[in-house]
C-alpha cells in the first residue's frame, strides 16, 4: 500500500522562480464525485501521460498522511474519463520542482484557469516528524486547509472564494 505525507504552504513571493532548473510540467486532473468521507477519486493527465489515483482519508491531528494508490492508465482513457465522468471538476496548474538543501524536492504549482492566482509548494516527506528546512519565499502552511486541496479547488475555484461573503 502507497502511503503519502507531504506538507502544503503559500508563497511569500516569485523567488522560487530562480530555483527552478526544467521546464514545468502540464497537469489537468479531473476529480469523481465522492460520497461523505469516501476516498478522493482523480485523473490525472501529466504532459504526455496519464494517471488514475485512489487516496484514502488523511490520518493524524495534522491530516498530513494518508493512502495513496495511483496507476499509469492510457491517455486515451484518461480523457474520456475527465471528459465523461469528472464534468466540470477539473484543476489545470503548472507544476515546478525546486531543490531544496536538504534533498527534498519542492513541487509548487501555479494554478490556471478559475483558480488562477493561487500558488502553493508542497513537500513530501517520508514521515510526519522529518524536520526540513523552510525556504525563504515559503509562507503560511495549509496542510490542514480543505480548501486548498485540489478535490475542494475543482468545485470551489480559488476565484470564487469569499463572493458569497
Amino acid at each position: 500500500m502507497g502511503v503519502e505525507t507531504e506538507r502544503k504552504f503559500l508563497l511569500k513571493d516569485h523567488s522560487w522562480r530562480e530555483q527552478v532548473t526544467s521546464l514545468p510540467k502540464k497537469l489537468t486532473q479531473g476529480y469523481f464525485l465522492r460520497a461523505q468521507g469516501g476516498p478522493t477519486v482523480r485523473v490525472r493527465i501529466a504532459d504526455d501521460r496519464a494517471f488514475l489515483t485512489v487516496k484514502g482519508r488523511s490520518k493524524g491531528t495534522e491530516n498530513l498522511t494518508r493512502s495513496e494508490f495511483e496507476y499509469q492508465i492510457p491517455l486515451g482513457d484518461a480523457a474520456a474519463m475527465l471528459e465523461e465522468l469528472c464534468g466540470t471538476r477539473v484543476v489545470k496548474k503548472l507544476r515546478f520542482c525546486v531543490a531544496g538543501p536538504d534533498g527534498f524536492v519542492w513541487e509548487i504549482d501555479e494554478y490556471l484557469d478559475l483558480n488562477a492566482g493561487l500558488f502553493t509548494a508542497e513537500i513530501e516527506l517520508p514521515d510526519a516528524d522529518i524536520p526540513f528546512v523552510k525556504p525563504h519565499w515559503l509562507g503560511a502552511e495549509v496542510s490542514g486547509d480543505k480548501r486548498y486541496s485540489n478535490g475542494s479547488l475543482s468545485v470551489s475555484p480559488f476565484s470564487e472564494w469569499g463572493k458569497d461573503e
